[in-house]
C-alpha cells in the first residue's frame, strides 16, 4: 500500500514530516517497507533561469547558455531544442548524479566549450518516462528553489498491510490510526448523499449463492469522459498507477482513498437493461480489461448482462463494457463480494488486482452507498452528467457484536497501567463504540473478536515501547543432583579419556552382519529390515568393531596413530533390557619409520 504525505493530510490534520509519519506508523504496528523521498534523490538539483542562449560555434544542434543558478551565473552547453533565453528550468551542478542517465557530471569540453553543469529534462530526473526537451517551469519560481519543491514531488510511503487489517488499504484507515496515536486530528470528510434525478433504468439481480451479498449502483447519463485533471493524475502516478481516463481514474482513487473498490460500465454496451451477480457457467469465458480471456467455472462469481458473463465479480471488469472517450452514460457499481470466494478466484486464475486484493480481505460493508456517492460527486465535478437514484439489492454482513471488556484486563495482559479514560479515548478514536463495559467494533474491524484484541489495540496505540520491562521470576534449583548416577559416570569417563589424549567418536549403532558375528553377535532378530546401507544391516554387539574401522580409515588417510574412544550403546538382543551402554577405547600407535621396514604395532586397550 502506497500513499503520499499530502494525500494523508487530506484525512489527517497534522504538521508531521514524512519521517515523523513513518516513525508513528512503525510504533503503531504498521510495517513500513520503503520510503521514496524525491527531495533526497534530487537534493543537488534546483531551479535556474536561462539568461542567454546562443548557437554553439562548433555544433549545429547545441547552444551555449548563460544561466543564473544557485551557484551564480554558469555557462552550460545544452542540446535541447527548447533551450532559449528567459526559460526557467532545472539545473544540475558539477558532481551531481543524474538518475535518469546514470552519470555523474564532470567538467568536460563539449565540442570545445566546457559545460559547467547541466539543464535537465523530466526523463533525466525520472519524473517522466520520456521527454522532448528540458523542463519548462513557471517563471514565478525563484532561482535556487529545490527541484522537488518546484516539481511538486513528495515522499511516497510504502508499507505492508497484514491480512487482518483491510481498513489500512485506504488512506483514511491509516489516518485514523495515526490520529489515535496522537499524530494529528482525523478530518476524513463524510460523503454526502447525492439525490437522484430519475429512477435507475438498470435492473440489478443477485443469485442465491452468496457470492455477492450486496450490490448497489446508479446510472449517470450525459457524462464527458476524457483525461483526468492534473491533480488526479499526479496522485495516481505518485503511487505507481497509470492514469487511464477520468471515469476509471476516479474509481482507482476511491479504491486507495477509502479502501472501497468500484467499477464503471459503459451503459450503452450493456445488454438487456440489467446486471446480475451470479456463479459462472462451465465453459463460459470473459475477456477481461487486462486483454486476457478467462474460462469460468461454477465456483467463480461473475457479473452478467443479457448477453452472458461480462466481468469477474470483485476481481476485474470485462473488455466488452469498458468505458472509453465515447462513453456518455456510465453505470457505477459498488458491491460486497464474498471474501473467501474472491480470494479463491484470484488463486484459481492467477489473477491479482487492486479490487481482488481488497475484497479478499473484506471491505467495509457499510461503505457501499457512501462510496457510490463519493464517486458520483467526483464524476459530476469532472465529467458532468445527471445521476439516477441508487439501487441497492441484497444485505451486507451485519456489524460485529459487542465485546464485554474490563479495563483492568489491560494491565493484567500487557502490564500497562493506563487510566480507564485513556483506554476509552484510544478505542473511541479507532472507531469503537463504548457503552459501559460493552465495546462494539466498527464495521471495518471484524478482526476484533474478544477482550484480548481490545488490549492489543490499546497497547499498540499507547506504544509498545511503553510496555514495562519486568524480569522473569527466578526458577528454584532442582533438589538433589542434576545428573543421574549413570550420567555422572559417563561424564567422568569422558573427561578422563579426553585428558589422556583420546578423541571421542560417534559411530553407527549398526554394522555388517558378518562382522557382528566375529564379535559374538549377528543374530537374526538384530538384523535390520530396512538398512540405510548394505554393510550396515545389523545392530552391533560391541563398540570395538566400529572403533577398529574408524582407526583403519584414519590410517588409510595417513593418520595411523589414532587414539579413539566412544561412549554408546551395544545390543545383546531385541528386548528392552538388552541395550547396554558401554565405554570402549582404542590406540593404534605408529612407530617411527626405519630402513629395516619395521611395521607399526596395533593393540587394543
Amino acid at each position: 500500500m502506497k500513499f503520499t504525505l499530502s494525500w494523508l493530510k487530506e484525512h489527517l490534520d497534522t504538521t508531521a514530516t514524512a519521517d515523523q509519519v513513518v516513525e508513528a506508523m512503525t510504533m503503531a504496528g504498521l510495517e513500513v517497507e520503503h520510503v521514496e523521498n524525491p527531495a533526497a534523490k534530487l537534493a543537488a538539483f534546483s531551479v535556474a533561469k536561462i539568461i542567454e542562449a546562443v548557437q554553439h560555434p562548433n555544433a549545429d544542434r547545441l547552444r551555449v547558455c548563460q544561466v543564473d543558478t544557485v551557484d551564480g551565473r554558469k555557462e552550460i552547453v545544452c542540446g535541447a531544442p527548447n533551450a532559449r533565453a528567459g526559460l526557467t528550468t532545472i539545473y544540475a551542478p558539477l558532481g551531481a548524479y543524474v538518475p535518469g542517465s546514470r552519470v555523474t557530471l564532470e567538467a568536460r569540453p563539449v565540442r570545445g566549450v566546457v559545460s559547467n553543469g547541466m539543464l535537465c529534462s523530466a526523463a533525466e530526473l525520472e519524473t517522466a518516462s520520456e521527454s522532448d526537451g528540458i523542463l519548462e517551469l513557471d517563471d514565478a519560481l525563484t532561482v535556487g528553489t529545490p527541484a522537488a519543491d518546484a516539481l511538486g514531488l513528495e515522499a511516497v510511503i510504502d508499507f505492508e498491510v497484514t491480512p487482518n487489517r483491510p481498513d489500512w488499504l485506504g488512506v483514511d484507515g491509516i489516518a485514523r490510526d495515526l490520529a489515535a496515536a496522537g499524530l494529528g486530528q482525523l478530518i476524513t470528510p463524510v460523503p454526502e448523499p447525492i439525490s437522484g434525478k430519475f429512477p435507475n433504468p438498470i435492473a440489478i439481480r443477485l443469485d442465491e449463492s452468496g457470492a455477492c451479498l450486496a450490490f448497489s449502483g446508479r446510472l449517470i447519463r450525459g457524462v464527458k469522459n476524457g483525461p483526468s485533471p492534473a491533480w488526479l493524475q499526479r496522485k495516481l502516478i505518485a503511487i505507481g498507477l497509470r492514469p487511464i481516463s477520468a471515469l476509471v481514474d476516479i474509481t482507482n482513487l476511491i479504491t486507495y482513498d477509502r479502501a472501497r473498490p468500484l467499477h464503471v460500465y459503459d451503459a450503452a454496451k450493456l445488454s438487456g437493461g440489467m446486471l446480475e451477480a451470479r456463479l459462472g457457467c462451465e465453459g463460459e469465458t470473459v475477456k477481461a480489461l487486462d486483454g486476457k480471456t478467462y474460462v469460468m467455472t461454477p465456483d467463480i462469481c461473475v457479473i452478467a448482462d443479457g448477453s452472458g458473463a461480462i466481468g469477474l465479480g470483485g476481481v476485474i471488469g470485462g473488455e466488452s463494457t469498458g468505458c472509453s472517450d465515447e462513453t456518455t452514460d456510465v453505470f457505477v457499481e459498488s458491491a460486497y463480494f464474498d471474501p473467501i470466494r474472491t480470494a479463491q478466484t484470484g488463486r484459481t486464475l492467477s489473477l491479482n488486482s487492486d479490487a481482488q486484493y481488497r475484497f479478499a480481505r473484506g471491505v467495509d460493508p457499510r461503505g457501499l452507498v457512501p462510496g457510490l456517492d463519493l464517486a458520483t460527486r467526483l464524476i459530476l465535478e469532472i465529467c458532468g452528467g445527471e445521476p439516477s437514484e441508487v439501487t441497492l439489492v441484497g444485505q451486507a454482513p451485519a456489524n460485529p457484536g459487542a465485546i464485554t471488556f474490563d479495563r483492568a484486563y489491560v494491565k493484567v495482559l500487557s502490564g500497562l497501567d493506563i487510566p480507564a479514560s485513556r483506554i476509552d479515548d484510544i478505542l473511541t478514536k479507532l472507531g469503537f463504540a463504548i457503552s459501559g463495559d460493552q465495546v462494539t467494533p466498527p464495521s471495518w474491524r471484524r478482526d476484533a473478536e474478544g477482550p484480548a484484541d481490545l488490549v492489543e489495540e490499546v497497547a499498540r496505540i499507547e506504544g509498545y515501547d511503553a510496555l514495562p520491562a519486568t524480569a522473569l521470576p527466578p526458577v528454584p534449583a532442582k533438589a538433589g543432583g542434576i545428573l543421574t548416577v549413570r550420567q555422572g559416570r559417563v561424564r567422568t569417563a569422558r573427561r578422563a579419556l579426553a585428558a589422556r589424549g583420546y578423541a571421542e567418536t560417534i559411530t553407527w549403532s549398526f554394522l555388517k552382519q558378518a562382522t557382528a558375528a566375529h564379535f559374538g553377535g549377528g543374530a537374526a532378530e538384530l538384523v535390520l529390515t530396512n538398512p540405510i546401507a548394505a554393510d550396515l544391516d545389523c545392530m552391533r554387539p560391541s563398540i570395538l568393531p566400529n572403533l577398529i574401522e574408524a582407526a583403519g580409515r584414519n590410517a588409510r588417510r595417513g593418520f595411523a596413530d589414532a587414539a579413539l574412544f566412544e561412549i554408546g550403546p551395544f545390543y545383546r538382543g531385541d528386548q528392552p533390557g538388552d541395550q547396554v551402554t558401554a565405554i570402549a577405547a582404542l590406540v593404534a600407535p605408529h612407530p617411527a619409520r626405519s630402513w629395516a621396514g619395521q611395521t607399526a604395532t596395533r593393540y587394543l586397550s
